[in-house]
This record gives structure tokens, sequence and C-alpha cells, in this order.
């Protein structure tokens, strides 16, 4: 299975949401972080990637999945696209300031934290994602700028018809609109709230 949806947002960027959408939308499922989380085998492949030096594929660490969306997706945008090019592409993104303050609370927390011995696959994650984050966010200020030119390399790489910046808070119309598809019948789905990660990723205990 071909992803047909690449997500390049960073994560704290609404993914959560966003993988809801998608999968509401009939283009799941829809691989973010949370995926590797709640399956461990899948830590695996990762870290043997970013950790071990095992040549990237693609094919293998999306196999299932007809979208992506968070880390550690989104660190491959480039390489994804080009490997799928029929793929669309979707940046999430909100206001940098924001941005920071929310993965200040939650991201930069869970590296930060020690994990329990019955969780290794969660030592795993947090291993390989020092391995593509390391220290680019360890002021506010670098974070902010890092934050502020990956949307400007994913706006120059990818054509705009085959691009949607999609802002935090957007809603339906944008996201039906690029995908061709209707919009639906409910509310857009707003989860993984501060609270939320941190009891599904710092306090986790198996």
């Amino acid at each position: 299975m071909a992803l047909e949806i690449i997500g390049a947002g960073y994560g704290r960027t609404g993914t959560e949401s966003l993988r809801e959408a998608l999968t509401v939308l009939g283009f799941g499922p829809c691989h973010h972080m949370h995926e590797i989380r709640d399956n461990p085998e899948k830590a695996q492949p990762w870290h043997d990637h970013f950790c071990s030096g095992a040549p990237l594929d693609l094919d293998l660490l999306f196999d299932g999945y007809r979208s992506q969306v968070d880390w550690p997706g989104a660190h491959l945008w480039r390489e994804a696209a080009a490997h799928y090019p029929d793929a669309k592409v979707i940046l999430s993104t909100r206001d940098p300031e924001g941005w920071w303050a929310s993965y200040a609370k939650t991201i930069k927390v869970f590296r930060e934290t020690e994990m329990p011995p019955e969780a290794p696959h969660m030592r795993q994650i947090q291993e390989f994602v020092e391995v593509f984050l390391g220290e680019r966010f360890a002021t506010k200020d670098r974070a902010i700028a890092d934050f502020e030119a990956h949307v400007a390399a994913v706006t120059s790489a990818i054509p705009a018809e085959r691009l949607l910046i999609y802002e935090l808070g957007s809603g339906w119309a944008p996201l039906c609109d690029f995908l061709g598809v209707p919009v639906p019948d409910r509310s857009y789905p707003h989860t993984n709230a501060t609270a939320a990660f941190k009891e599904r990723n710092i306090e986790l205990k198996e």
C-alpha cells in the first residue's frame, strides 16, 4: 500500500486531530507517533534506521498505511514525497510561539523523562527522536527559527498544486477541498491536548 497523503508538519501542530480527520475522510489507517507508542513492535524498524544505520525503507516503515502525519514520518517528508510521487502533502502548522509553548510542555518533557524498564519501546522512541531532533530545539529562539525554516523548506520544495498548508483550527473546509471529498456531517476532531499527551506518553507505565 503506497502512501496517498504525506504529513510534513511538526508534532504539536494538530497532527493527532488531523490523523483522526483523515481517517474519517477515508484515508486511514494513518501513521502517527501514537501508532508506534501503541504497537511496541513498530518501534524497532524506526530505531534500526535512525540509530543503527539500517537503509531507509519507507515501504516497510509505512506498511499498511494510506496516510502519515506527525514525527517520525514528518522528518522524512522529502524522501517520502520523492518515493510516493502521486501522494499529496499536507503541511500542518500554527503560530510559532504557540507551537513552542505546546512543544515545551509535551515533547520536550517526554524527551527528558526516564522511561521505566517495562516500557523498552518507549526508550527506543526516545532514542530515535534524539537522533533526528538532537539540539535543534535547545532554546526557544533556536526552535522557532527551525520551525519557520521547515515551513519555508516544504513550501519551496513541494509544488503548490500538491501541497496544502493547513493552519491549526482551519476545520474541514480546506482539507476536504484539497482532497476532493465532501465535508462530513460532524465536528472536526479535537484531540491530544497537553494533559492527554502527558497521560499517554510521559506517565506511561506499560
